[in-house]
Protein backbone atom coordinates (compact mmCIF):
# COMPACT_ATOMS: atom_id res chain seq x y z
CA UNK A 1 0.00 0.00 0.00
CA UNK A 2 1.33 3.48 -1.09
CA UNK A 3 1.26 5.77 1.28
CA UNK A 4 1.59 9.69 0.36
CA UNK A 5 2.99 12.12 3.21
CA UNK A 6 1.70 15.55 2.97
CA UNK A 7 0.42 18.66 5.38
CA UNK A 8 -2.39 19.26 3.76
CA UNK A 9 -4.88 17.69 1.10
CA UNK A 10 -4.11 19.09 -2.42
CA UNK A 11 -7.47 17.86 -3.60
CA UNK A 12 -10.48 17.88 -2.25
CA UNK A 13 -10.93 15.28 0.99
CA UNK A 14 -12.47 11.74 0.30
CA UNK A 15 -15.48 10.87 2.44
CA UNK A 16 -14.10 7.86 3.94
CA UNK A 17 -10.67 8.33 5.44
CA UNK A 18 -7.62 6.42 7.79
CA UNK A 19 -8.68 8.13 11.08
CA UNK A 20 -5.91 7.72 13.62
CA UNK A 21 -8.09 8.89 16.67
CA UNK A 22 -6.22 9.17 20.63
CA UNK A 23 -7.20 9.90 23.92
CA UNK A 24 -5.27 10.78 26.56
CA UNK A 25 -2.04 9.56 23.89
CA UNK A 26 -4.23 5.86 23.40
CA UNK A 27 -5.45 4.85 20.09
CA UNK A 28 -9.06 4.50 19.65
CA UNK A 29 -10.18 1.74 18.08
CA UNK A 30 -13.73 -0.32 17.61
CA UNK A 31 -15.46 -1.59 20.64
CA UNK A 32 -15.44 -4.84 19.47
CA UNK A 33 -11.96 -6.62 20.25
CA UNK A 34 -12.72 -8.28 17.15
CA UNK A 35 -13.60 -6.16 14.69
CA UNK A 36 -10.33 -4.20 13.04
CA UNK A 37 -9.11 -0.68 11.72
CA UNK A 38 -11.17 0.46 8.52
CA UNK A 39 -11.32 3.71 7.09
CA UNK A 40 -14.23 5.90 8.82
CA UNK A 41 -15.87 9.70 7.99
CA UNK A 42 -13.93 11.81 10.21
CA UNK A 43 -17.19 13.33 11.06
CA UNK A 44 -17.59 10.29 13.40
CA UNK A 45 -15.18 12.18 15.48
CA UNK A 46 -15.97 15.51 15.01
CA UNK A 47 -18.04 15.75 18.49
CA UNK A 48 -14.62 15.00 20.47
CA UNK A 49 -12.47 16.31 17.94
CA UNK A 50 -9.74 19.07 19.80
CA UNK A 51 -7.14 18.59 17.52
CA UNK A 52 -6.48 17.05 13.92
CA UNK A 53 -3.96 17.12 11.16
CA UNK A 54 -3.22 15.69 7.76
CA UNK A 55 -0.56 13.32 7.26
CA UNK A 56 -1.32 12.20 3.30
CA UNK A 57 -2.93 9.59 2.01
CA UNK A 58 -2.67 6.26 1.83
CA UNK A 59 -4.13 4.14 -1.29
CA UNK A 60 -6.16 7.38 -2.24
CA UNK A 61 -7.81 7.86 1.01
CA UNK A 62 -6.95 10.24 3.18
CA UNK A 63 -5.29 10.03 6.54
CA UNK A 64 -5.91 12.41 9.67
CA UNK A 65 -4.47 12.20 13.26
CA UNK A 66 -6.97 12.96 15.48
CA UNK A 67 -7.00 14.31 19.34
CA UNK A 68 -9.97 13.33 21.06
CA UNK A 69 -11.17 15.22 24.37
CA UNK A 70 -13.44 12.11 25.07
CA UNK A 71 -13.69 8.21 24.18
CA UNK A 72 -17.20 8.39 21.71
CA UNK A 73 -19.71 5.61 22.71
CA UNK A 74 -19.27 1.97 21.15
CA UNK A 75 -15.47 2.85 21.09
CA UNK A 76 -12.32 1.67 23.33
CA UNK A 77 -9.13 2.81 23.81
CA UNK A 78 -5.67 0.75 23.77
CA UNK A 79 -2.13 1.68 24.35
CA UNK A 80 -0.19 2.45 20.97
CA UNK A 81 2.35 -0.34 21.37
CA UNK A 82 -0.56 -2.73 21.63
CA UNK A 83 -2.53 -1.04 18.40
CA UNK A 84 0.53 -0.80 16.55
CA UNK A 85 1.06 -4.60 16.93
CA UNK A 86 -2.37 -5.34 15.08
CA UNK A 87 -2.47 -3.29 12.58
CA UNK A 88 0.40 -4.26 10.82
CA UNK A 89 2.23 -2.71 7.99
CA UNK A 90 1.73 -0.11 6.56
CA UNK A 91 -1.15 1.16 9.27
CA UNK A 92 1.43 0.84 12.39
CA UNK A 93 3.72 3.03 10.89
CA UNK A 94 1.09 6.04 10.05
CA UNK A 95 -0.45 5.30 13.62
CA UNK A 96 3.56 5.77 14.76
CA UNK A 97 3.36 9.26 12.63
CA UNK A 98 -0.19 10.23 13.87
CA UNK A 99 0.89 9.77 18.04
CA UNK A 100 4.13 11.95 16.89
CA UNK A 101 2.46 14.41 15.23
CA UNK A 102 -0.11 14.77 17.65
CA UNK A 103 1.95 14.80 20.42
CA UNK A 104 4.72 17.56 18.57
CA UNK A 105 1.91 19.74 18.91
CA UNK A 106 0.41 19.15 22.18
CA UNK A 107 4.00 20.09 23.65
CA UNK A 108 4.59 23.43 21.37
CA UNK A 109 1.33 25.29 21.82
CA UNK A 110 4.11 28.24 23.13
CA UNK A 111 7.21 29.02 21.80
CA UNK A 112 10.82 27.72 23.66
CA UNK A 113 12.28 31.03 23.05
CA UNK A 114 9.46 33.69 24.56
CA UNK A 115 6.76 32.18 25.89
CA UNK A 116 3.95 33.23 23.25
CA UNK A 117 1.25 30.78 22.01
CA UNK A 118 2.22 29.64 18.60
CA UNK A 119 0.48 29.20 15.53
CA UNK A 120 0.72 26.69 12.76
CA UNK A 121 3.02 27.52 9.84
CA UNK A 122 0.74 27.38 6.32
CA UNK A 123 2.88 24.86 3.69
CA UNK A 124 4.68 22.76 6.50
CA UNK A 125 4.26 20.53 9.41
CA UNK A 126 5.57 23.51 12.22
CA UNK A 127 4.55 25.83 14.53
CA UNK A 128 5.81 29.70 14.47
CA UNK A 129 5.73 32.04 16.94
CA UNK A 130 4.37 35.58 15.77
CA UNK A 131 6.15 37.00 18.14
CA UNK A 132 9.69 36.28 17.74
CA UNK A 133 9.95 34.40 15.18
CA UNK A 134 11.11 30.93 16.15
CA UNK A 135 9.76 27.73 14.71
CA UNK A 136 9.51 24.63 15.73
CA UNK A 137 9.18 21.27 13.80
CA UNK A 138 8.35 17.73 15.00
CA UNK A 139 10.74 16.41 17.15
CA UNK A 140 12.73 13.25 16.14
CA UNK A 141 15.76 12.25 18.38
CA UNK A 142 18.42 9.79 16.32
CA UNK A 143 18.97 6.45 18.00
CA UNK A 144 21.56 3.98 17.48
CA UNK A 145 21.05 0.25 17.87
CA UNK A 146 24.28 -1.94 17.28
CA UNK A 147 24.32 -5.88 17.41
CA UNK A 148 27.53 -7.54 18.76
CA UNK A 149 28.92 -10.79 17.07
CA UNK A 150 31.89 -12.85 17.17
CA UNK A 151 33.54 -16.35 16.36
CA UNK A 152 32.80 -18.58 18.90
CA UNK A 153 35.47 -19.35 21.07
CA UNK A 154 34.19 -22.27 22.67
CA UNK A 155 35.15 -25.39 21.10
CA UNK A 156 32.78 -26.09 18.24
CA UNK A 157 33.36 -22.91 16.48
CA UNK A 158 29.99 -21.14 15.43
CA UNK A 159 29.39 -17.57 16.11
CA UNK A 160 27.16 -15.98 19.31
CA UNK A 161 25.93 -13.10 19.76
CA UNK A 162 26.13 -10.09 22.72
CA UNK A 163 22.66 -9.36 24.21
CA UNK A 164 21.65 -8.06 27.00
CA UNK A 165 18.65 -6.84 28.74
CA UNK A 166 17.23 -3.54 31.18
CA UNK A 167 15.72 -3.64 34.05
CA UNK A 168 12.74 -2.59 32.71
CA UNK A 169 11.92 -5.42 30.25
CA UNK A 170 10.20 -8.54 31.41
CA UNK A 171 12.00 -11.28 32.59
CA UNK A 172 13.86 -13.41 30.20
CA UNK A 173 13.69 -10.98 27.13
CA UNK A 174 17.12 -10.05 25.86
CA UNK A 175 17.96 -7.89 23.10
CA UNK A 176 20.35 -5.61 20.70
CA UNK A 177 22.53 -2.59 22.83
CA UNK A 178 20.84 0.41 21.94
CA UNK A 179 21.12 4.31 23.04
CA UNK A 180 20.53 8.19 22.30
CA UNK A 181 23.01 9.92 19.92
CA UNK A 182 24.47 13.14 21.91
CA UNK A 183 24.64 16.51 20.69
CA UNK A 184 27.64 16.52 18.54
CA UNK A 185 28.61 12.79 18.01
CA UNK A 186 27.99 10.94 14.69
CA UNK A 187 26.18 7.91 14.68
CA UNK A 188 29.45 5.72 14.56
CA UNK A 189 30.61 7.22 17.55
CA UNK A 190 27.76 7.16 19.00
CA UNK A 191 27.83 2.66 18.52
CA UNK A 192 31.70 2.93 19.74
CA UNK A 193 30.25 5.10 22.77
CA UNK A 194 27.45 3.28 24.06
CA UNK A 195 29.11 -0.24 23.38
CA UNK A 196 31.78 0.64 25.34
CA UNK A 197 29.61 2.27 28.26
CA UNK A 198 26.90 -0.43 28.62
CA UNK A 199 29.20 -3.71 28.05
CA UNK A 200 32.56 -2.64 28.13
CA UNK A 201 34.12 -4.02 25.15
CA UNK A 202 35.29 -2.85 22.38
CA UNK A 203 33.72 -3.31 18.48
CA UNK A 204 35.02 -2.83 14.84
CA UNK A 205 33.62 -3.81 11.69
CA UNK A 206 30.59 -1.50 11.85
CA UNK A 207 27.80 -2.34 8.90
CA UNK A 208 24.27 -0.37 8.48
CA UNK A 209 21.63 -2.32 8.69
CA UNK A 210 18.66 -0.15 8.57
CA UNK A 211 16.34 1.80 10.53
CA UNK A 212 12.83 2.29 12.05
CA UNK A 213 11.15 5.42 13.27
CA UNK A 214 9.97 4.27 16.56
CA UNK A 215 7.52 6.51 18.26
CA UNK A 216 8.52 5.74 21.79
CA UNK A 217 8.75 8.71 22.21
CA UNK A 218 10.13 9.63 19.35
CA UNK A 219 12.84 8.60 18.21
CA UNK A 220 14.80 7.20 14.48
CA UNK A 221 16.29 4.04 15.28
CA UNK A 222 19.79 3.50 13.59
CA UNK A 223 20.79 -0.17 13.41
CA UNK A 224 24.24 -1.64 13.01
CA UNK A 225 25.76 -4.84 13.49
CA UNK A 226 29.95 -5.04 14.87
CA UNK A 227 32.53 -7.10 15.85
CA UNK A 228 34.07 -7.44 18.56
CA UNK A 229 37.42 -6.95 19.17
CA UNK A 230 38.28 -7.15 22.66
CA UNK A 231 37.18 -6.43 26.34
CA UNK A 232 35.23 -8.65 28.47
CA UNK A 233 31.61 -8.12 29.73
CA UNK A 234 30.92 -5.51 32.32
CA UNK A 235 27.24 -4.40 32.47
CA UNK A 236 26.41 -0.36 33.11
CA UNK A 237 25.26 -0.23 36.42
CA UNK A 238 21.81 0.93 36.44
CA UNK A 239 21.48 0.48 32.87
CA UNK A 240 22.25 -2.83 31.85
CA UNK A 241 20.63 -5.55 34.18
CA UNK A 242 22.34 -8.58 32.37
CA UNK A 243 24.49 -8.91 29.01
CA UNK A 244 25.76 -12.21 27.63
CA UNK A 245 27.30 -13.55 24.95
CA UNK A 246 24.65 -16.46 23.09
CA UNK A 247 25.06 -19.41 21.13
CA UNK A 248 23.10 -18.75 17.65
CA UNK A 249 20.92 -22.29 18.58
CA UNK A 250 20.66 -20.93 21.91
CA UNK A 251 19.67 -17.61 22.00
CA UNK A 252 17.11 -16.38 24.69
CA UNK A 253 13.82 -14.74 24.16
CA UNK A 254 13.85 -12.04 22.14
CA UNK A 255 11.79 -8.89 20.60
CA UNK A 256 9.51 -10.09 17.70
CA UNK A 257 9.71 -8.77 14.43
CA UNK A 258 7.17 -5.74 15.47
CA UNK A 259 10.30 -3.69 15.99
CA UNK A 260 13.88 -3.20 14.07
CA UNK A 261 15.67 -5.27 17.00
CA UNK A 262 13.39 -7.89 16.16
CA UNK A 263 14.42 -8.08 12.19
CA UNK A 264 18.39 -7.20 13.54
CA UNK A 265 18.11 -10.09 15.15
CA UNK A 266 17.16 -12.73 13.26
CA UNK A 267 18.43 -11.64 9.98
CA UNK A 268 21.63 -11.90 11.63
CA UNK A 269 21.22 -15.47 12.98
CA UNK A 270 20.48 -15.93 9.50
CA UNK A 271 23.32 -14.13 7.62
CA UNK A 272 25.40 -16.11 10.60
CA UNK A 273 24.34 -19.56 9.38
CA UNK A 274 22.07 -20.00 12.19
CA UNK A 275 18.41 -21.09 12.56
CA UNK A 276 15.32 -19.23 13.04
CA UNK A 277 14.75 -18.14 16.69
CA UNK A 278 12.01 -19.43 17.94
CA UNK A 279 11.44 -17.56 21.62
CA UNK A 280 9.90 -13.97 21.35
CA UNK A 281 9.19 -12.03 23.85
CA UNK A 282 5.57 -10.00 24.51
CA UNK A 283 6.12 -6.87 22.68
CA UNK A 284 2.91 -5.01 24.79
CA UNK A 285 4.81 -6.01 28.36
CA UNK A 286 8.48 -4.59 27.10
Amino acid sequence: MRFEPAVSPSVEATSSAWCFAFVEGQVVLPEDPAATLVPQMPAVFEPWAERRHFLGRLEGLDCWALALRDLPRGWRRLPLRAAMMQFGEPLMALAGRAAQVLEWDRTHRHCGACGTPTELAAGERARRCPACGHTAYPRVSPAMMVLVWRERIAAGGGHELLLARSPHYVPGVYSALAGFVEAGESLEECVHREVAEEVGVRVGDLAYYGSQSWPFPHSLMVAYTARWLVGGIVPQAGEIEDAQWFALDALPKIPPRFSISGHLIRDTVRALGGPEPLATANPVSR
